[in-house]
C-alpha cells in the first residue's frame, strides 16, 4: 500500500484531481486522475470498467450525479493508503487526448481582444462589428485536427496574399497562437431543443486549456466572406488534463457588464464568469498573462448561443473561450496582438520576434482559485513548431 504524498504547494491536490488519458509504458490507454505527481488508475481504483477506455466519453455520458459520486469517492481515497499498482508517478506515463471529439466550435468571446483586432485590421472604422455585443461570435472548427499537448505543430500551407494583389501559395510567414479555455461536453442535448444559460453545470463537465493555432496570413486572404478555414483547421492543442466544474466553485466570478443587455436567452441567474490566470512561455520565456475574469460572454452563454438554434451537443464535444485578452498590453493572448501586426516586435529571452518561427516551443500554463484556499492548476498546453512539408 502506498500513500500519496502531495506538496502544500501543488497546485494538484485533493480538491483538484484533474482526469485525463494516460498509459504506463508497455501498457494500453485508461482513465485517470492526478493527484499531485502522480496519476491514479481509475478502473483498477475503483473497478468501474468505464474508466478502462481510452477516453473520457463514456464516463462523460454518466452525468452530474454520477460526476459527483465518482469525485466524492476519489477525494475520499486520496486520504487513505492506496494499492501500489494504482499509482503511477507522471513523469512515467504517456499522456492522449483526454476525449474523443465529434464537434468543436471556436468563439470569440474577450472584447480586449475583439477590440484589438478590430483596430488593426479596420483602423478607420470602429473596431467591434454591430454584432459583437449582441451574441457570442464563433465558427465551426475542425475536430479532426484537434490534438494532445505536446504534439508537434506542422506549419501550414496556403494562399497567401503578395503585394502584387494576387495570391501565391506556400508556408505561413504569420503563425500565431490563440491562447484559450475550452470546455468539455458531458452530457448531451436532444436535436432541437436549446440549453439554458442556467443549465450550463447540466452539460459541461470541465475546462482544459486550448491553444488554436492561427496562420494569420492564411486567414487574411481566405477568411471573407464565409470565415476561417485553413488558416486555423491545421492544428488546434487541447491539455491532456481536464479539470471539473466542481473544483472551479472559488473561481466562479460576475462577468463584466454586458451593455446593451443581451436577448433573454442569453441572460442567466448564476454568476459564469471564471476567475482564471493564464500565462504564455515563448521558448520559455514569459511573454504574457491573459486574465480570464475579463471575458465579456460567458461559457455559459457560448453554449446557450450554440445551441439556440435546437443543434445539439454530444459527450466529448468541445467548445473554446477564443483568444483570452486584457487590456494591458502584457495581457495579449495571441502575438499578431502582442508585436502590434508585427510592427512591434517581441523581446523572448535574447532574441526578438513577431510571429513564430520553426524550432519555437509555446506553453501555456493556468491557475485559478481553489476550494482548500490555494489554487489549482489547469495542467498545461504546449507545442513546437516544425517546417512546412511538402506534399509527397
Amino acid at each position: 500500500m502506498l500513500r500519496v504524498e502531495v506538496a502544500p504547494d501543488s497546485l494538484f491536490g485533493p480538491e483538484n484531481m484533474p482526469y485525463g488519458v494516460f498509459a504506463p509504458p508497455g501498457e494500453s490507454f485508461r482513465v485517470g486522475v492526478r493527484l499531485g505527481d502522480m496519476v491514479l488508475d481509475l478502473a483498477a481504483l475503483l473497478g468501474d470498467p468505464v474508466f478502462a477506455r481510452p477516453d473520457l466519453n463514456a464516463f462523460l455520458a454518466t452525468g452530474p450525479a454520477r460526476w459527483g459520486a465518482v469525485r466524492a469517492r476519489l477525494r475520499e481515497l486520496a486520504d487513505t493508503a492506496l494499492p501500489v499498482e494504482v499509482v503511477h508517478p507522471v513523469r512515467s506515463v504517456r499522456m492522449a487526448l483526454p476525449v474523443t471529439i465529434g464537434d468543436y466550435v471556436d468563439f470569440y468571446a474577450s472584447i480586449d481582444h475583439a477590440t484589438n483586432l478590430g483596430r488593426l485590421f479596420r483602423p478607420d472604422s470602429e473596431p467591434l462589428l454591430p454584432n459583437w455585443r449582441h451574441l457570442p461570435v464563433g465558427y465551426h472548427g475542425r475536430a479532426g485536427t484537434v490534438v494532445v499537448s505536446g504534439t508537434p505543430v506542422i506549419r501550414p500551407q496556403g494562399q497567401r496574399r503578395t503585394d502584387s494583389g494576387a495570391p501565391e501559395f506556400g508556408p505561413s510567414q504569420r503563425l500565431d497562437i490563440e491562447a484559450e479555455l475550452g470546455f468539455v461536453v458531458g452530457t448531451g442535448s436532444t436535436l432541437g431543443v436549446p440549453v439554458g444559460v442556467d443549465d450550463f453545470a447540466a452539460h459541461v463537465f470541465g475546462v482544459a486549456l486550448v491553444n488554436d493555432w492561427s496562420a494569420r496570413d492564411i486567414q487574411a486572404w481566405e477568411y471573407q466572406p464565409l470565415g476561417p478555414f485553413l488558416g486555423k483547421s491545421f492544428a488546434t492543442s487541447l491539455s491532456a488534463w481536464v479539470t471539473p466544474l466542481a473544483a472551479l466553485e472559488q473561481a466562479r466570478v460576475p462577468l463584466p457588464t454586458q451593455e446593451p443587455e443581451p436577448l433573454p436567452y442569453l441572460r442567466g441567474t448564476a454568476d459564469h464568469g471564471l476567475d482564471i490566470d493564464l500565462a504564455v512561455s515563448w521558448n520559455g520565456h514569459v511573454v504574457s498573462r491573459p486574465p480570464y475574469a475579463r471575458m465579456y460572454w460567458s461559457p455559459a452563454q457560448m453554449l446557450a448561443h450554440l445551441t439556440a438554434n435546437g443543434a445539439s451537443i454530444r459527450p466529448g464535444d468541445l467548445y473554446a473561450s477564443g483568444t483570452i485578452s486584457g487590456p494591458e498590453p502584457t495581457q495579449r493572448g495571441s502575438f499578431i496582438e502582442l508585436s502590434w501586426g508585427g510592427t512591434e516586435p517581441i523581446t523572448v529571452g535574447e532574441e526578438t520576434r513577431t510571429f513564430l518561427t520553426d524550432g519555437d516551443d509555446v506553453t501555456i500554463t493556468a491557475t485559478a482559485p481553489g476550494t482548500a484556499g490555494r489554487r489549482i492548476g489547469l495542467g498545461e498546453v504546449s507545442g513546437r513548431i516544425l517546417s512546412a512539408r511538402s506534399a509527397p
